[in-house]
């Protein structure tokens, strides 16, 4: 439960079909199996007391009491269960028969929810049998000798995590156009557990697997959905019990054709967060109001077992990453087309250093000068070598610069600073924040001044990551006319002149080679003189892994997560590669950083959205400048 992750389960206990006393031993087992498993919240098949496919027999006043017993007899076996558990079966009221959910927990009844649409087409005719859930959303029934809350809208709150909320529907409920559950998430059910008997046919798994994912992300919920499998009568059909595990359009965890128990955990403080930030769930009338029942867990650590992606910006498959890369330069390409028209600029000035993120943006620009029809060497690409340039990245410059066809320009600006540090009075001895900031305001002069000369626009190229940390220049590579790279994060950026790289590789093998060489090069400004030619200033050994740092950004301005979070999401992602000390010790730096740098981010210049995590002031991030670190850094002193 700490940090809002639950444990759940969903079940597919074998059917005995009319053997309610088996079905009973089967269902409190697989309790204390899923108890075991550190599990607080478990959903059984539908009417698995007695078997969906009981047909006519559920006229029987003998079954529907050996059910009632059944559940007297799970009652009893697990008095002694924390667990929140679902159980299917028929239940009486009011001379008519309900095809129910009968929440439990403890050997307690809390509540039994009625399905409330039942199919009538096909292979299955419940309305021969059952009644819908009655339009009163709330009465009381006798069960197992207690009077207990029946209706199709209760809700379950624990009381220690008010961010849990339980909602149940059933098999059928989901395939409507109005499900119950979206009443449910609009009163504040967090996870929706739907008990089901769902035969299998040629692709109606595919289609299951879309309900379950695509109705946990219209409610921004969690959704359980735990199918009949072995044991139904396989007459006409056959069940597959199959069981779903999603989490806001995530599938989590999927099971079929094997029974037993399918785990995961949901995150329901993201859940809420997520509502909190988009207010997409209105608000339900009084009169369509749910009815909540309490109920108490012990507070615990949850144990993780859902997979974390390391890199939360880039996707994992080759086939997916490749369709993200050829997406996310189709959107900045389009915004710079854009801005370029309505600019009528002649030109588009672009500062190359032979490192990833200029290589990203002059290779943006030329896919944009293509869109509006106009030559490659309308692209002004401008090198501007100084102390710490060594002869590979601008060799890789030169000669990227040439394989686009773009006009290079090559402007020496080592004098130039050296005069302006004697204007200043500083030390060329002196390697500080002046020596290496007087270099980078000085080549976004150069750049303004040639897109002046050409009537161009000044092409930004700091990413995602850069801004996040502040590591850009206030006034220098901070600046520009339009900033095509300003949502891509670092990690993203490697992969996206990567894909590029291979896109190329029938077409121009200089061109690929250059690329491949500068996707090798350590990533550095080059501020700081070199050491025998080579790069002495690698910009992850000062401020941190960008890999570290994204997944830092990902968690807390995505979902915003707090520091002890982001650092045991971090560790469980990471492990293998990072100790928890070397972790700590770049999420500190990364706070420090971000929350100080805030006033660069302040006043950016435009650039295209991208993705879902952006830094603009003007939609994405509104953050005060003087916002004090206190409270965030307080949770990071407690952190082992």
């Amino acid at each position: 439960m700490k940090d809002g992750f639950i444990s759940v389960a969903c079940g597919s206990p074998r059917i005995h079909l009319a053997d309610c006393a088996r079905n009973a031993e089967e269902t409190f087992t697989m309790m204390r199996k899923a108890e075991q498993a550190g599990c607080k919240v478990l959903v059984l098949p539908e009417l698995g007391l007695t078997g969906y496919t009981c047909g006519d027999l559920f006229y029987q006043d003998t079954l529907l009491r050996g059910a009632e017993q059944a559940l007297a007899t799970v009652l009893e076996a697990t008095r002694n269960l924390e667990i929140v558990a679902a159980v299917g079966l028929p239940v009486q009221f009011k001379n008519k028969l309900y095809n129910c959910a009968v929440v439990i927990q403890k050997g307690i009844i809390l509540g039994v929810v009625p399905k409330a649409h039942l199919p009538n087409y096909g292979e299955f005719y419940e309305k021969r049998q059952f009644s819908p859930a009655p339009k009163d959303p709330f009465n009381m029934v006798e069960l197992c000798g207690s009077e207990v809350c029946f209706g199709a809208q209760i809700l379950f709150s624990c009381e220690q995590l008010p961010e849990l909320t339980l909602g149940f529907e059933i098999c059928e409920d989901l395939w409507v156009p109005n499900s119950p559950s979206t009443a449910m998430a609009q009163a504040g059910a967090t996870i929706i557990g739907n008990l089901s008997a769902s035969n299998d046919l040629i692709g109606k798994d595919a289609y299951r697997r879309q309900l379950v994912t695509m109705q946990s992300a219209k409610l921004l919920c969690g959704y359980m959905y735990a199918s009949a499998g072995e044991g139904e009568s396989t007459s006409d059909v056959v069940f597959g019990s199959h069981q779903l595990i999603a989490e806001n359009g995530t599938l989590l965890a999927e099971k079929r054709f094997e029974g037993g128990l399918l785990i995961s955990e949901i995150d329901v403080q993201r859940l809420c967060y997520e509502r909190r930030r988009t207010q997409v769930m209105p608000e339900l009338e009084d009169s369509d109001a749910a009815v909540t029942v309490p109920f108490s867990l012990t507070p615990e650590r949850t144990k993780l077992t859902r997979y974390v992606v390391p890199m939360p910006f880039v996707p994992e498959e080759k086939e997916d990453r490749d369709a993200r890369c050829r997406e996310i330069l189709l959107i900045a390409s389009l915004g710079l087309k854009q801005r370029l028209e309505h600019t009528a600029a002649k030109t588009a000035v672009v500062g190359l250093s032979g490192g990833l993120d200029s290589t990203l943006a002059v290779l943006i620009t030329g896919l944009a000068m293509k869109m509006c029809n106009k030559p490659m060497t309308d692209i002004v690409a401008v090198t501007m070598p100084c102390f710490g340039t060594t002869d590979r990245t601008k060799n890789n410059a030169v000669i990227l610069a040439e394989r686009l066809g773009a006009t290079l320009k090559t402007v020496d600006i080592s004098a130039t600073v050296r005069s302006h540090f004697r204007d200043i009075g500083h030390d060329m001895a002196d390697h500080s924040v002046t020596f290496e900031n007087g270099q980078a305001r000085e080549r976004t002069q150069v750049l303004m001044d040639v897109a002046n000369q050409t009537g161009g626009l000044v092409i930004g190229t700091g990413d995602l990551s850069e801004l996040a940390l502040g590591w850009c220049t206030y006034n220098g590579d901070h600046m520009s006319n339009y900033a095509v790279n300003v949502s891509i994060p670092k990690t993203l950026v490697r992969h996206l002149v990567a894909y590029l790289a291979r896109d190329n590789q029938d077409k121009d093998e200089d061109l690929t080679g250059v690329l491949e060489d500068i996707l090798d090069t350590p990533v550095s400004p080059e501020l700081l003189p070199a050491v025998q030619g080579n790069i002495s200033q690698k910009t992850e050994n000062l401020v941190g892994p960008y890999e570290l740092h994204d997944f830092f950004l990902y968690y807390l301005l995505r979902w915003g997560f707090s520091p002890g979070k982001i650092y045991r999401l971090a560790i469980y992602a990471w492990c293998e590669k990072y100790d928890r000390s070397v972790i700590l010790k770049w999420l500190r730096t990364f706070y420090s950083r971000f929350f100080s740098q805030q006033f660069k981010r302040n006043c950016l210049p435009d650039g295209p959205k991208v993705g879902s995590v952006a830094v603009s002031p003007r939609g994405d991030w509104r953050m005060p400048s003087d916002a004090k670190i206190a409270l965030w850094q307080a949770e990071l002193d407690a952190l082992e």
